[in-house]
């Protein structure tokens, strides 16, 4: 019940960042907001994520996973409420700020506590469920934001009112805390720890976040710059996204039966070789479509899997500071994926590929040259 319930509560918050990203761009460009802003606009929940993230390990120690996360939901369903009522630029990046925020603490604790309290034997299954949840949340928040056509109001309230639903049913939760750590052992010094310990499975969150933002914002650029058409663009790129649903399950249960190392390579290396093999179909848009569903079906688990391998690697007193390195982690490469993907596609639009098969391939190099470990759990 706690696993489906946490589960349920991740999947409703990727449904409002869904649904945030494009309604907020959407309403702003009504509004004569340049694209240059808006883009900076939305990095506002990125930046929330990497403020909060040094303060939260302390207070979910000292007052357990279901405090935090009930605090992360009611920031996160007021800023909802409050954005039709204030309809500003400034307001609207303080509640974005604010989104962020309340988010990371809502997949803080989720996120630890679901890893603290997994078998090994099914980490990845679990962990890929999980990300499964929030990917197909994430993947159906635009169908809520259409709403706006109806009413502009309306994905606000209705997002609010799914996330009220999944906060109440946190109240029925026992509440329970992390493993204490030695006093002696001060906050930098848990962080430098957990990532001499894992820093192997680190860089996947910051690939996947680099991965998914670039994809997401530079490759219309790129699709344009080849002659395509709007049309063709909507086609292709929620495959990405589709191919990254498709598989996950299967990615996590093969990662708990052959080795996260080996699975987490192979992946990479897969994903790496389909983005490499879209620079041949080059302006096709079903080359393309398949290229970028292929390279999500072996990319779209690369967060939950990392999460998973981290576990692994670190001792359960470690692993809030695991969590946190994580989510800013993620958070780092998605504020940095569009502006260095765009300076790539400005020298060349074709180069937009060669780019994010490199950053696939550092995190495999990595994994290659290192020695299996054994579960520290």
């Amino acid at each position: 019940m706690r696993f489906a319930l946490l589960t349920g509560i991740v999947a409703v918050s990727g449904l409002s960042q869904g649904m945030l990203l494009p309604l907020l761009a959407m309403l702003l460009d009504e509004n004569g907001i340049s694209s240059s802003v808006n883009g900076a606009h939305a990095a506002a929940l990125y930046i929330g994520v990497l403020t909060i993230s040094p303060f939260l390990e302390r207070p979910l120690r000292r007052y357990g996973y279901r405090a935090l996360i009930l605090l992360g939901g009611f920031i996160v369903i007021c800023s909802l409420i409050l954005f039709p009522l204030f309809p500003s630029l400034f307001f609207w990046l303080a509640l974005r700020f604010a989104v962020g925020i309340g988010d990371h603490m809502l997949h803080f604790a989720t996120q630890t506590w679901i890893t603290d309290a997994t078998p090994p034997a099914e980490r990845g299954r679990r962990l890929s469920l999980y990300g499964w949840a929030f990917g197909l949340g994430f993947t159906m928040g635009p169908l809520l934001a259409s709403l706006a056509s109806v009413e502009k109001a309306l994905p606000f309230y209705l997002a609010a009112l799914l996330s009220f639903a999944g906060w109440i049913g946190v109240f029925w939760l026992p509440n329970e805390k992390p493993k204490p750590f030695e006093r002696s052992t001060s906050a930098a010094g848990r962080f430098i720890s957990a990532w001499k310990q894992a820093w192997p499975a680190l860089l996947l969150p910051f690939a996947y976040g680099f991965l998914e933002a670039a994809v997401h914002s530079i490759f219309p650029l790129y699709a344009l710059r080849e002659g395509m058409n709007a049309e063709q663009i909507a086609f292709i790129l929620p495959c990405f996204s589709f191919g990254g649903i498709v598989f996950q399950l299967l990615l996590g249960a093969l990662s708990d039966r052959f080795g996260r190392r080996r699975v987490i390579i192979a992946a990479l290396l897969t994903g790496a070789g389909c983005f490499l093999a879209a620079l041949a179909v080059r302006a096709s848009a079903v080359g393309l479509a398949a290229c970028l569903f292929t390279a999500g079906m072996f990319t779209g688990s690369l967060f939950s899997l990392g999460i998973a391998y981290m576990t692994d690697l670190l001792p359960k007193a470690l692993l809030p500071s695991g969590n946190l390195l994580c989510g800013m982690l993620y958070s780092l490469g998605s504020v940095t994926g569009p502006p260095l993907a765009g300076s790539v596609v400005d020298l060349s639009a074709r180069a937009f590929f060669l780019a994010v098969s490199a950053v696939l391939l550092v995190p495999a190099i990595c994994l290659v040259s290192r020695r299996e470990q054994e579960t520290a759990a």
